[in-house]
């Protein structure tokens, strides 16, 4: 059984281990320390009732008006496949909601978990340009091969 809740500042170790060992396999982009504590309020983390494990977490990042990115999203791998993830965005877009977001998007190597939830595949161009005031201090930032994707 899994508890879905909010990110707190014990939850950072976690947090960065999971995401890095999916950017260490290229399937992320890496978020350092510094990045988690600052956006520490976007982040819903799923919490192994039993052992306390954090075991997904994602984010929600306003970008715009009425538009938010779904981010950051991984599940430990021994967890896959158990509806951590859907149930996480499912999350992120309640919350998102609550703030009145009515567009939302992501930038994912994964489109075909994002495509079970409803999103659909657009073009990186589609979105506005101030949603990439973050992706110049990307390390790809020249070569981009995120898949875009948004939910209206």
């Amino acid at each position: 059984m899994f508890e879905y809740r909010s990110a707190k500042f014990a939850d950072v170790e976690e947090i960065y281990n999971l995401i890095a060992g999916y950017a260490a396999q290229g399937l992320m982009l890496p978020k350092p320390y510094n990045i988690l504590y600052e956006a520490l309020r976007e982040f819903v983390v799923a919490v192994e009732v039993d052992t306390g494990k954090i075991v997904g977490t994602g984010a929600l990042h306003l970008t715009w008006n009425e538009l938010a990115e779904v981010r950051s999203m991984a599940v430990h791998p021994d967890y896959k496949r158990q509806g951590i993830g859907a149930e996480i965005v499912k999350k992120l877009l309640e919350q998102g909601r609550e703030v009145g977001v009515k567009n939302f998007f992501t930038l994912t190597y994964s489109p075909e978990f994002f495509e079970s939830l409803g999103f659909k595949t657009t073009t990186r161009e589609s979105l506005p340009h101030k949603i990439w005031k973050e992706c110049i201090d990307c390390p790809k930032f020249a070569n981009c091969d995120e898949i875009a994707m948004t939910l209206d």
